[in-house]
This record gives C-alpha cells, sequence and structure tokens, in this order.
C-alpha cells in the first residue's frame, strides 16, 4: 500500500480479541466533521476481506447503515465470516469508536470470477478531456460575489480533487430541470494495487458523493442551508477501474418525508462503468425548517404535482 487513500484506510489485527480489527483514519478525511462514510467503509471492507485471508475472492458488493459516527483516529472493528465457500463469502463487520456501542455496520459479498453473461443496459457518459475543466479547487471565479455558508471539507482540500462536467455551481442562480450531476474526480495520490489498477475500496469511497444531486435538483437561490448525512451507503463493485481520473454520473431519484434516495454510477473511460452506488440521506437544516412552497425545487413553486404521487401545499 503507498497511496493516502490505502495507508489511511489500513487495518491490522487486533492481538488481545478475536476477530477484531484496529484501524486509525486522521481528520484529513472529515466531511465535515468526521471521516467521510465512504473511507470508514473502505477500511471496515478491508477488515473483513483480511478475515478471509489469502482467497482469490475480491468485492462484489457491500452495504452499510450508519447508526453512530465513527470519529477520527484509532476504532474497532469486529468481523463475522458468515459463510466462506470455494468461490463466494459472505461477511460482517462493526467499526466503532473505542467505547462506543454503535458505529458502522456493514455486510460485505466476495466473489471469485466466474462464467456468465456480458453487457452494460445503461449508456455510458461522454469523458471530456481533464484538462478543459476548470477545478473545484480553483474556487469562486473573478468577478463573481458569492458568500460561502462554509468553507470546503477537509477530504477535497487533501485527498480528492474533482472537477464539474454536468451542473450548476453554487453561486450560479437557475431553474432546475434535473438532479443530474457528471463530476470527474481523482485522488492526489492514485491508489493503485500492485497488478496496476485502481484499489477497488477506492470506488466505495468515490460513490459517498451523492448529495450534491440533490442540490442540482432544488436549484439556486434556495433559502435554507441544509446538510444530508448518510444513513445507509451500498456500492456494487461492477467492474475494474484503471483511469486517475473516474467520471461519477450522480441522480435523486426523490426526495419526501424528510429523506432523499440518491445514486451515482462511476465510470471508466475505457473499462466503462466499474462501481454503482444508492444512498439514503437525510436532511439536516441549519436556519430552520422549509415549510410551504420553500420545499419544492424553485420550478415547482407556485404550482401543484402530482409526480411520485405527491401532491404539493
Amino acid at each position: 500500500m503507498t497511496s493516502a487513500f490505502q495507508r489511511d484506510s489500513s487495518v491490522v489485527p487486533d492481538p488481545s480479541v478475536a476477530d477484531r480489527f484496529l484501524s486509525d483514519i486522521p481528520s484529513t478525511w472529515s466531511a465535515p466533521n468526521v471521516p467521510q462514510g465512504g473511507i470508514s467503509l473502505a477500511a471496515a471492507t478491508r477488515a473483513m476481506g483480511a478475515a478471509l485471508g489469502d482467497t482469490p475472492m475480491v468485492l462484489r458488493s457491500v452495504s452499510c447503515v450508519f447508526a453512530e459516527p465513527v470519529e477520527a483516529g484509532p476504532a474497532e472493528i469486529d468481523v463475522t465470516v458468515l459463510r466462506q465457500g470455494r468461490s463466494v463469502a459472505q461477511v460482517t463487520a462493526t467499526m466503532r469508536t473505542p467505547g462506543r456501542q454503535a458505529g458502522l455496520t456493514a455486510i460485505a459479498v466476495f466473489g471469485t470470477s466466474r462464467p456468465g453473461f456480458e453487457f452494460t443496459d445503461v449508456s455510458p457518459p461522454a469523458f471530456p478531456d481533464p484538462a478543459s475543466l476548470p477545478r473545484f479547487r480553483d474556487g469562486i471565479p473573478e468577478g463573481i460575489e458569492w458568500e460561502e455558508d462554509f468553507g470546503p471539507f477537509s477530504i477535497w482540500e487533501h485527498h480528492i480533487e474533482g472537477r464539474p462536467v454536468v451542473g450548476h455551481p453554487p453561486w450560479e442562480d437557475y431553474v432546475p430541470t434535473t438532479s443530474e450531476r457528471q463530476n470527474l474526480q481523482r485522488f492526489d495520490e492514485t491508489p493503485r494495487l500492485a497488478d496496476g489498477t485502481i484499489d477497488p475500496l477506492a470506488l466505495v469511497c468515490l460513490c459517498d458523493t451523492m448529495p450534491a444531486a440533490v442540490a442540482e435538483r432544488l436549484g439556486q437561490p434556495i433559502d435554507h442551508d441544509w446538510y444530508g448525512p448518510s444513513a445507509d451507503l451500498t456500492v456494487h463493485i461492477t467492474g475494474v477501474a484503471r483511469s486517475e481520473f473516474l467520471l461519477t454520473r450522480n441522480f435523486a431519484r426523490r426526495a419526501t418525508d424528510g429523506y432523499a434516495s440518491v445514486e451515482i454510477e462511476l465510470w471508466d473511460p475505457t473499462e466503462g462503468l466499474v462501481a454503482y452506488g444508492t444512498q439514503t440521506m437525510v436532511f439536516a437544516f441549519a436556519n430552520g425548517i422549509p415549510e410551504g412552497e420553500q420545499r419544492f425545487p424553485l420550478d415547482l413553486r407556485g404550482a401543484s404535482t402530482n409526480a411520485g404521487g405527491v401532491t404539493s401545499f
């Protein structure tokens, strides 16, 4: 392991407790106050893989619920191998800050390569030249007057670079038509395996970037400052990634009752769809709860809608 992602999501067996692994994720991965759920899930999944020992099985899918935040610094990961066959294994893990009863609890499927059908039934997005795009780290363009409510999360400052492909920046006033956002993303230190491919656990981390689709669907300007903590996260590893830059395509299927269902695709320019994720996020508000028409995207305000079986107002 050579990249910051691989070092910081590494685990070691606890010599004093059977089936327990220890991790230590630094605060530079915070988003915003504790390490991003994706890297915490990556560490828990790394522990589950380690519990299987020397095996040709690789990660196929992992799903978790976030019952309590896992703080930066030392964490415990208790692993149970539910079943380990010749070609498929199912494993669970709970990762928590020492002294806490809960944290994130995950279940993963590992499997060998096996014969089967081959197709991809979603259309690939256009993959632009990264050099043609601005970086999120470049900040607000000259001549734009816009005051940020909070600075960028540590994870974006120290570890992951993003470049916008489809969508609107927060300082641009617009009426929304879709929740779709696309970004090119790469790690500052590309996490590669010995064969040169991208560490699949890095794809788990990149998939935990979904709330932006909700922001895109709402439009600007919005009356309420909000944040979207994750209630769960599921990632399917569908291919092998090789490119330094990967393209994320992000949607929000529905928001209602204080929750949003969001999804993300992760594309490699030559290998195709390499990961797919879904998530339930909850809404947290900093300056009051939206009421009436403020609960709806800008294009739906002032009119009723029956989309999805919901009638406004």
